[in-house]
């Protein structure tokens, strides 16, 4: 059975956008066996990890358990969905039960906010299960086209082709993935509504604050607005931090993709991308970043990062329908 291999290879080297299609229709639909929601998770640890692979494609097995455990701790903690198995209970459920039992931690308390130390050894725990029934599940779904993984290196590698599909079409594929998986989830536990359901599937990967990185920010550069250059005093120009390209296309927080903002150019800018002339002042700015090599937080955060994501970033979430330009006022 697919599911228990411990290496994956890469089948396919070329593949079309409609062979990539059809696939990812069967792998969604009602005709690939799901007991569990792991294949819809893996799916959107992937495309929240699309613009942190290295220049092999390569992600690493702690990046993908990181947004897996994230998602389904603010699934069961937060939104008490404890049903995300057809049969006995998902390991993962287990894992974080048991986690949030044994340190008393608060229904309300989402996983950014647990200790970093705790946080380790649940990805650890939940990377092992992936191990187990996750990465071979969606690889025969696949039929080894999407990516090749190695147990032993703990390396997921995406097919180049698959990797540009999924940039070309994120917004689709996660809505459509959101949209499943909340059917799944609805058929598993007695909730209201998929509609209901909709809106916490949605969120699940969303950070509850950006305060770390606004003290990263600010520690380094002046606290100034970066669309309007205004000065962050004072009560009506408190400071933001703002996703230059759009957190709903982005789905994740990245320290090269934030920028400090004040209040009437956050709340104007909304969801809409910034004129690209600013592109280039946000690359000069990572340009920065990357320099604070003394700086391990800040080392770690820009692993991976070229001025070229950037570039690439920006105009394939144009494709994706973000082409409303915003320019402070």
């Amino acid at each position: 059975m697919s599911h228990k291999l411990k290496v994956g290879e890469l089948r396919e080297t070329y593949i079309t956008d409609e062979e990539i299609w059809r696939i990812l229709t069967v792998v969604l639909s009602s005709k690939s066996v799901k007991s569990s929601t792991y294949k819809y998770a893996l799916i959107k640890a992937l495309i929240e990890n699309l613009y942190m692979v290295n220049d092999n494609f390569e992600l690493t097995y702690n990046q993908l358990a990181y947004s897996f455990t994230k998602i389904y701790w603010n699934l069961i903690v937060q939104h008490k969905l404890i049903h995300q198995n057809r049969g006995k209970t998902a390991r993962v459920v287990t894992l974080i039960k048991e986690t949030q039992t044994n340190h008393a931690i608060p229904d309300e308390m989402i996983f950014d906010k647990i200790s970093d130390d705790l946080q380790i050894k649940l990805v650890s725990k939940i990377k092992s299960t992936m191990k187990e029934n996750v990465y071979g599940a969606l690889y025969g779904d696949t039929r080894g086209s999407f990516y090749s993984f190695d147990h032993r290196q703990e390396i997921l590698r995406i097919s180049p082709a698959v990797h540009g599909f999924m940039l070309n079409y994120q917004r689709l594929i996660v809505n459509l993935t959101n949209y499943h998986l909340a059917a799944m989830i609805e058929q598993l536990n007695e909730v209201p509504s998929i509609n209901y359901l909709l809106g916490k599937v949605e969120s699940i990967a969303k950070r509850s604050s950006l305060r770390p990185f606004e003290r990263i920010l600010l520690e380094y550069f002046s606290a100034d607005c970066f669309y309007c250059c205004k000065p962050l005093t004072g009560i009506t120009r408190e400071t933001h931090v703002d996703h230059f390209i759009p957190w709903s296309f982005v789905q994740s927080d990245q320290i090269w993709n934030l920028v400090l903002s004040c209040n009437k150019c956050n709340t104007s800018k909304s969801d809409k991308l910034p004129k690209r002339d600013y592109l280039e002042f946000i690359i000069e700015r990572n340009h920065e970043l990357n320099d604070k090599k003394e700086d391990q937080v800040v080392t770690n955060w820009m692993e991976n990062y070229k001025s070229k994501k950037m570039i690439m970033l920006y105009d394939y979430s144009i494709k994706n329908g973000f082409d409303t330009i915003w320019t402070p006022s």
